[in-house]
């Protein structure tokens, strides 16, 4: 018999029907009935599926759910559930509750339209008893779709759902692989940027360790952690907003480079204020932690190690993207998913020789593809500057080569700095051509 990760979608969806102890109700809007469609073909659904509904028309989804201004969000999700689980225990609880784990799944999806115009996501959401008349719980994600067609996204969300519902009731003891397990097959086809777990089936799981989780794994390119309140999904606190990036490793968490880091991040904020226009909301400035080592021969940090970082830039009143790659290129296609306004990275001078001496081994084009694609046409760079004997050390450090420099009263500027050719005329052009933006000398280097 193949083992629980070798079972195809067919054969979770016959086991779940064939199981006469989960029952329950499917509730999904916007990428057709995928999930449910599962239990009806493989045979056997009379033994699972009490309901299933699609309310597609607003005014419809409306009346069964409560109005609301967005229809693919958490709050809608949310509201979902709570209606499913009322009325299937209202309906069932006195014929099927002490001999039937209950369960709701829902999702509210926008799969590609036909012009490829949308933001291709969406909120998943599950309800269950582990036993009869147990209480329940909860698991809410949210989800980015990659697939290039309607019907391809429409598939694995159908893919997803079987997952999900067979991961609560048969793979949850396997926290360690828990949310493979969901994602399985779908390698590539969709991220889960965002979990929420509430109940007793999930006591002890660390939402924050989870986040991170889905990050080293490769389920998510980047996952927010924000300065106060709970975690949101990066399209939450990116969508069409003007966004500042501060890179960095932050391996000192102590105050004096902490202190330093909130400098650099509020400096570029008011900078970036200044080239927008006054009735223009805010810029939202964000630390950017990856989940890999700065050089390829050292070792990745561990999740303890990431949140420990995080839990420190927090501290000093800022938000933290966690992002797969370390590459700034990366960075840039992350977010320019969610926003065309403005991005801007501040860098310190020695985030900016390493970024010059990367080897981009990932990219046929080498260092020209990754300038190309780091610098699109919303995105530039904030040049901080550094103090000359900080400079020559990190330098040292990173084995980098040919780099000189002068000062301006021991403090090094983006213009004084010069890298070895030929990537001096690379350099010089991205700065003439103001996509490398020298910033002013703060005071504290003077």
């Amino acid at each position: 018999m193949a083992s629980a990760a070798e079972l195809s979608t067919h054969q979770k969806a016959l086991g779940i029907n064939l199981d006469p102890t989960s029952y329950g109700s499917f509730a999904e809007i916007g990428a057709g009935q995928e999930v449910v469609r599962w239990f009806l073909v493989v045979g056997g659904a009379s033994g699972t599926v009490a309901k299933s509904i699609s309310a597609y028309d607003k005014e419809v989804s409306d009346d069964l759910y409560g109005s609301g201004a967005r229809y693919v969000s958490k709050e809608r999700l949310e509201a979902m559930v709570d209606s499913e689980w009322t009325q299937l225990v209202h309906q069932l609880n006195k014929s099927h509750g002490s001999k039937t784990r209950f369960f709701s799944f829902v999702d509210t999806v926008s799969a590609r339209n036909y012009a490829g115009t949308n933001e291709a996501h969406g909120w998943v959401g599950l309800r269950f008893q582990l036993h009869p008349d147990g209480p329940p719980n909860d698991i809410v994600l949210h989800i980015n779709m990659n697939d290039p067609s309607n019907a391809l996204q429409q598939e694995a969300i159908g893919t997803l759902g079987v997952n999900l519902i067979y991961a609560v009731f048969y793979q949850l003891q396997t926290k360690e692989s828990f949310f493979e397990n969901i994602a399985r097959e779908l390698e590539k086809r969709l991220e889960i940027d965002y979990v929420e777990l509430r109940g007793t089936a999930f006591e002890g799981w660390d939402q924050r360790a989870i986040l991170a989780h889905l990050v080293v794994a490769g389920l998510a390119e980047a996952v927010c952690f924000p300065s106060s309140g709970s975690p949101e999904p990066p399209i939450e606190v990116l969508h069409k907003k003007a966004v500042v990036l501060a890179p960095g490793s932050f391996e000192h968490v102590d105050l004096t480079h902490a202190t330093i880091h909130e400098r650099m991040l509020s400096s570029a904020i008011q900078q970036l204020r200044g080239e927008l226009d006054e009735k223009a909301p805010a810029p939202t400035g964000f630390f950017c932690l990856s989940a890999m080592p700065p050089t390829e021969v050292d070792p990745p940090p561990g999740i303890p190690e990431l949140l420990k970082r995080i839990d420190a830039l927090g501290a000093r009143g800022g938000a933290v993207l966690l992002f797969r790659d370390r590459e700034l290129y990366s960075m840039t296609t992350v977010v320019n998913r969610y926003t065309k306004e403005p991005v801007r990275f501040v860098v310190g001078l020695s985030l900016l020789v390493r970024v010059w001496g990367y080897r981009y081994r990932k990219l046929a084009g080498s260092f020209l593809e990754a300038l190309s694609r780091l610098f699109a046409q919303n995105v530039r760079i904030y040049a901080y500057p550094m103090g000359s004997k900080d400079l020559q050390q990190s330098i040292e450090n990173t084995s980098s080569t040919g780099w000189h420099w002068t000062d301006t009263n021991g403090s090094v500027s983006a213009p004084q700095l010069h890298p070895p050719p030929p990537l001096d005329h690379l350099y010089n052009y991205v700065l003439a051509s103001g996509f490398l933006v020298p910033m002013q000398i703060p005071a504290e280097l003077k």
